[in-house]
């Protein structure tokens, strides 16, 4: 059985839907090609169920703290049920909200199956063939499954399994100490589980400057986390309830034992089986599909869009690729990937906001780096919550007075770092911010001194 449409959209995460609803607006005929849920990795296993675990871990933790704020509450017990039935309630309420949606658009139709490319205008979908002059790929990522001796005769989780967790973990061992496993490592600690978290590398979040990494080990460590550093030849051992972890390189972590396994050593793209030397769509080493500045791959009438691209592991960059592809197809637009400044932040207690450069990245670059510092012990606000961990690093070419960066380690770091993006995208000298007049008492009134106190770095 043949069918045709005008376009096909593979995948229904962050770009898909959207990009189908401005494709049929402009009149033409679109099927959306779903393998499993609707809404991809953000909606189902990713940024909105994580958050509203974060959420009930940071209610925890509050209730814990009460007394500091005169507020008397037994020690609080943590339901892990309950906390799954929230968090798949909410989960499933903008799954559920956005297929309907979908579902419901006038020249749209949703249909389920894993597509495979026959050629660049052809797919297979079941006993279907789908005919399309474009076709538009949003199949997202996947957790990486390291080849580490004993993987395959352990058991483990990957971040889509921790959403299905219903029990407490006695002792949760996370291997990978990067954004996915630090926010998992803090999340759990403070349900109440002993977490212990295993990195091959000599500090945690590598890409980060130094004082931004250290900042966050003290902070897993200051809430009884275990962090092993420089743990090598990791070797997998034991059955359920009792995983050995072997790591040569800290005489520490030669042998832990854990309840619960997390790996959480990467990502790669859902690009293996759709067939794509078949639609001449190139693919770089490791299989993320190669796009220019508008999305579009080597085959001409095909773009891809999110994850799979390498152009962004974000939910904010794949949003933002349906807007770059929708402006050049139908808005007479040049907009593009280029465009797009490096955002997004960690989201543990507090958050790490990221901005732009490091400054050693500047620094490497060749810029005239100056760099403000300030500790969130200077923010009233942060002080009047009692939350005045971390830190404001801005980072400015002192040559054209141009923001290059910065870093928020703080409470509320990730909406107040938007004053600073926003200054770089309008491509404003810093002063702009260092003579405004924020609110008091806000987090974001600190921003102008930061800046005002700019020294050449280091």
């Amino acid at each position: 059985m043949n069918r045709h449409f005008d376009a096909v959209v593979i995948g229904a995460g962050q770009a898909g839907p959207t990009l189908a609803y401005r494709l049929s607006k402009a009149g033409r005929s679109v099927a959306v090609i779903e393998r499993k849920l609707v809404g991809g990795t953000c909606v189902n296993t990713g940024c909105i169920p994580t958050k509203a675990m974060v959420a009930s871990a940071y209610v925890a933790h509050m209730t814990r703290r009460a007394q500091e704020y005169g507020v008397l509450t037994a020690e609080p017990r943590v339901d892990m049920q309950k906390v799954w039935q929230r968090t798949r309630g909410i989960s499933g309420q903008s799954h559920d909200n956005l297929e309907a949606w979908l579902r419901g658009l006038d020249n749209v139709t949703l249909l389920k199956g894993a597509a495979r490319f026959e050629s660049a205008t052809t797919l297979r979908l079941g006993d279907e063939v789908i005919e399309a002059e474009s076709i538009y790929i949003n199949v997202g990522g996947r957790a990486t499954v390291p080849a580490m001796p004993g993987v395959e005769s352990v058991p483990f989780l990957t971040n889509s399994g921790m959403m299905d967790l219903k029990e407490l973990p006695e002792h949760l061992i996370i291997i990978g100490g990067s954004y996915i496993g630090l926010e998992f490592g803090q999340m759990f600690r403070r349900f109440g589980s002993k977490v212990t978290i295993v990195e091959r590398g000599d500090r945690l979040l590598p890409r980060e400057d130094e004082d931004v990494s250290t900042a966050i080990l003290e902070l897993m460590r200051d809430e009884g986390i275990k962090v092993h550093l420089g743990a090598e030849c990791i070797a997998l051992g034991g059955a359920a309830g009792a995983i050995s972890v072997k790591a040569e390189g800290d005489r520490s972590c030669e042998k832990a034992i854990g309840s619960h396994l997390l790996l959480a050593v990467g990502r790669r793209p859902n690009t293996d089986d759709l067939g794509l030397d078949k639609a001449g769509v190139a693919v770089n080493e490791h299989g993320y599909i190669q796009v220019d500045d508008f999305c579009r791959t080597s085959a001409s009438n095909i773009w891809a869009l999110g994850d799979c691209n390498g152009r962004g592991a974000f939910t904010h960059t794949a949003y933002n690729d349906f807007e770059i592809v929708a402006a050049n197809l139908l808005d007479g637009d040049s907009r593009r990937i280029s465009d797009r400044i490096l955002a997004y932040s960690l989201f543990t207690d507090p958050p790490l906001a990221r901005i732009g450069m490091t400054e050693t990245e500047a620094k490497k670059s060749g810029h005239n780096v100056m760099v403000g510092i300030r500790p969130m012990t200077r923010v009233g606000r942060a002080v009047e919550r009692g939350e005045t961990t971390g830190f404001m690093k801005v980072v400015v070419d002192g040559a054209n007075q141009m923001l290059l960066g910065a870093a928020i380690f703080g409470v509320n770091g990730d909406e107040a770092i938007h004053c600073l993006l926003d200054v770089m995208y309008a491509k404003v000298p810093y002063t702009v911010v260092s003579r405004a007049v924020h609110i008091h008492p806000t987090v974001a009134e600190l921003l102008p001194t930061v800046l005002q106190s700019l020294r050449p770095a280091q």
